[in-house]
């Protein structure tokens, strides 16, 4: 009797299962959206039969939550639209179109251009406020020597504390920034010291060269004082031929005139000095002008003013410099 055998075969390569094409399968994924939008419009309508069964007010749901601007055709939501266009017109005959991100991207740097200007020129002003500074402060310096040596010492003092009145502001802060409180004060002790010694210099410069200037205009001689001295010299010459031969009448009245000559000669001079300083008398008219004659200064206030002024603004350029440095970190 034959044994019966059965023979299996396996095959060695697995045939693979093809992939369910991607059409196909949208219609069962649409109808699953439909299914999920559907549910929230059963859910809502078994809740209201639920509370009319129970006597109830009928509850109204809304059929979705999702605005129908959001929704598509066939119900699917929408992707956000895209950045609106903006018309962007760089030449006036050529308009470029471009979203309002481009168009924030063109314009922003050209407002930051603008903003990092401002520290620049502060920045700038400074330093040509210090360089006048320092140039006050040495010649002054230098004019107290009694010799060259002691010249140039004093140039060198003069220079050197100028710098450090320019420097130590921002120096100042930015120790005070980093909490080492100690040293910023002393850092604006130092400053306030060199600050005092270059107001000084500057005060000793602007009043020598002003009062140089003044005395300058105050001595010339004007056709009117020339023709003053001629008429006063011809009645002093008239006076000693006169009263050579003794005092009577006629010496008197060419000592009268002498007098006289004189008088007109000082009232000339007085002018050309009064005219030495154009500007106080201008400023004190202004001044009386503009209040309705409530304020009447003298020509010694607006000196002093203008004196204060000279003084300190060549020696401000550190505190400057420290504003546009801190303007320009903060931008």
């Amino acid at each position: 009797m034959a044994d019966e055998t059965t023979a299996f075969v396996i095959p060695l390569h697995q045939v693979p299962r093809k992939r369910k094409d991607k059409a196909a399968a949208e219609p069962a994924r649409a109808h699953r959206q439909r299914k999920k939008r559907k549910a929230p419009a059963v859910a809502a309508a078994a809740a209201a039969a639920a509370a009319a069964a129970a006597g109830e007010p009928e509850i109204q749901f809304p059929e979705s939550l999702i605005p129908p601007e959001f929704l598509t055709a066939d119900g699917a939501i929408a992707e956000p639209p895209l950045a609106q266009p903006l018309a962007v017109t760089i030449r006036e005959d050529e308009p470029v179109v471009a979203t309002r991100a481009v168009a924030a991207s063109l314009i922003e740097p050209v407002a930051a251009s603008r903003y990092h200007l401002a520290p620049v020129i502060l920045s700038t002003a400074a330093l040509a406020l210090g360089a006048v500074g320092i140039t006050i402060n040495g010649w002054f310096a230098r004019s107290l020597g009694s010799s060259d040596v002691a010249g140039w010492l004093f140039l060198a003092v003069g220079v050197a504390a100028d710098l450090v009145a320019l420097v130590l502001p921002s120096c100042a802060v930015s120790l005070w920034r980093t909490r080492q409180r100690a040293t910023a004060l002393v850092g604006w002790t130092i400053w306030l010291l060199t600050f005092v010694f270059a107001v000084a210099a500057s005060v000793g410069f602007a009043s020598t060269n002003i009062t140089d200037v003044t005395l300058a205009r105050a001595s010339r001689v004007t056709p009117i004082i020339t023709n003053a001295q001629a008429s006063l010299s011809d009645a002093m010459a008239a006076r000693d031929r006169e009263c050579k031969g003794g005092v009577g009448k006629f010496c008197r009245e060419r000592e009268a005139a002498v007098a006289e000559r004189r008088q007109i000669l000082d009232s000339a001079i007085t002018s050309v000095e009064a005219t030495a300083d154009p500007q106080t008398e201008a400023a004190i008219k202004l001044v009386s002008w503009s209040s309705r004659g409530l304020l009447n200064p003298a020509p010694e206030d607006f000196a002093m003013l203008r004196l204060i002024l000279l003084a300190l603004l060549p020696q401000i350029g550190g505190i400057l410099l420290m504003v546009g440095h801190r303007s320009k970190s903060e931008t």
